[in-house]
């Protein structure tokens, strides 16, 4: 799988494969390594890059790395010609789907609530991580498509915003 993430204002491009527990080969703008993470507690992962270990404590738009904050956004590369200024706004129902496979952690809306464009909408945990899926657009929740605790593939519809 392939991400771009903006890390403190730089874009990184990070290639993992999303396999068995373990630490798994992966490789940041080019630069190969491995990683193996492990989620402690809410929010707070164990990280271990090539031997070191790091303790991660996420804060919404930031991590907190050995004392240091450093501000991140994962930028799904799929969704790029949907965002503000790229070209056009979704019109109809918009489908919050699975990007790769992983656990409904919880919901953040239910049924008929009325959503930003942006706001969180479930957390899905894959590979040891807690991913916040976003709505696509402003409007109303339609449908919760889910449970926490249900395992879901990759394309699968979470919740569809209208």
């Amino acid at each position: 799988m392939i991400l771009s993430i903006v890390l403190d204002g730089v874009r990184r491009q990070v290639e993992f494969v999303a396999s068995a527990e373990g630490p798994q080969p992966c490789a940041v703008d080019g630069a190969a390594f491995t990683a193996d993470a492990c989620l402690l507690e809410g929010g707070v992962l164990s990280l271990v890059v090539d031997g070191r270990q790091y303790r991660c404590v996420l804060d919404g738009d930031s991590v907190i790395i050995d004392g240091q904050r450093h501000t991140f956004e994962v930028v799904d590369t799929r969704a790029l010609a949907s965002r503000p200024g790229a070209g056009g706004r979704f019109s109809g129902p918009c489908a919050v789907k699975a990007p790769m496979p992983g656990r409904i952690v919880r919901y953040l809306v239910k049924e008929g609530d009325e959503v930003r464009e942006q706001q969180g909408i479930v957390i899905v945990e894959a590979m040891k991580m807690q991913n916040e899926l976003r709505s696509p657009k402003a409007g109303r929740v339609t449908s919760i498509e889910s449970q926490p605790g249900v395992v879901v593939k990759t394309g699968e519809v979470l919740a569809v915003v209208e």
